[in-house]
């Protein structure tokens, strides 16, 4: 082989290296933390989202007994162009529970369409090309009768079999035939060790605040625990299992925990999200 042709060939090898790293480039090894990375322009994906919240107090003014509450989103994501990634959801969600607040004893149980979401995100800072990767995220949802808009910053960077990725979220929401506004502040954090070219290992974290009215802060909780991913060439999925470890109500102890917060946060979050590449 000539100095040209071995030229020739060492290019067109990393070339198809690359075009591999680009095409996975949207792989997530996390679930509650977005990492900065889009879609390549014209690629396509579809994900599954399976969300469970479960048990919240037992005691103290508000009792939901055996509480569960699953979200289920279907997700189709498109690349627009390198920097901007597009993404539609159908939102479903399940609620059920006992009431024990009440007389006689009332179970509920409940399903409803939740809405249509438009997520949008558009990287600003490549992290292959900078040393921190940022990424602006803009996500409104419309159920007909009440409606939401989600704001996210995104950072994130690699370092070796490293990745870490952290978001600061703010969310309003208009409930109640928009006669209610509920504001929501959070920051999530995950951080993972490739240990293989299929699995990745690590842990992320959330913390999570309710403002109604944007009149005072209500409740925050806060959650930790570990993530796991899987990839394949056509399809990847990962999963988080997330207790929560600390919690606080500023109006007082209507749930009767002096560690958690079990009236509006849930004391388990599980999130386990499918993707499969088109």
């Amino acid at each position: 082989m000539t100095p040209l042709n071995r030229t020739t060939t060492y290019i067109g090898i990393l070339a198809t290296v690359a075009g591999l790293c680009s095409a996975s480039a949207n792989e997530r090894i996390f679930t509650y933390s977005y990492e900065p990375e889009t879609m390549p322009q014209g690629s396509l994906e579809f994900e599954q989202w399976v969300t469970l919240r479960t048990q919240r107090t037992k005691s103290g003014e508000v009792q939901q007994q055996n509480y569960n509450r699953w979200d289920i989103r279907q997700e189709l994501e498109y690349g627009v162009t390198d920097n901007y990634t597009v993404g539609l959801y159908l939102n479903t969600k399940a609620e059920s529970f006992r009431d024990f607040s009440v007389m006689p004893r009332e179970d509920v149980s409940e399903f409803e369409f939740a809405g249509i979401s438009l997520e949008n995100r558009y990287m600003v800072l490549n992290p292959a090309e900078h040393p921190v990767g940022l990424t602006l995220y803009l996500e409104p949802t419309f159920t007909g009768s009440e409606a939401e808009l989600e704001q996210k910053i995104i950072l994130g960077q690699r370092h070796g079999d490293w990745k870490w990725a952290l978001n600061l979220i703010h969310e309003t929401e208009w409930e109640d035939n928009f006669h209610e506004t509920v504001g929501e502040v959070e920051a999530t954090f995950g951080i993972g060790r490739q240990l293989n070219p299929r699995w990745t290992v690590g842990l992320e974290l959330r913390n999570h605040y309710e403002i109604p009215e944007y009149s005072e802060w209500e409740s925050m909780a806060l959650y930790v625990g570990p993530v796991v991913s899987y990839r394949q060439e056509k399809w990847w999925g990962a999963l988080t299992v997330m207790p929560q470890v600390w919690g606080r109500n500023f109006n007082g102890n209507p749930d009767e925990d002096k560690w958690l917060e079990l009236e509006d946060h849930e004391r388990v979050n599980i999130r386990l999200i499918v993707g499969f590449h088109f």
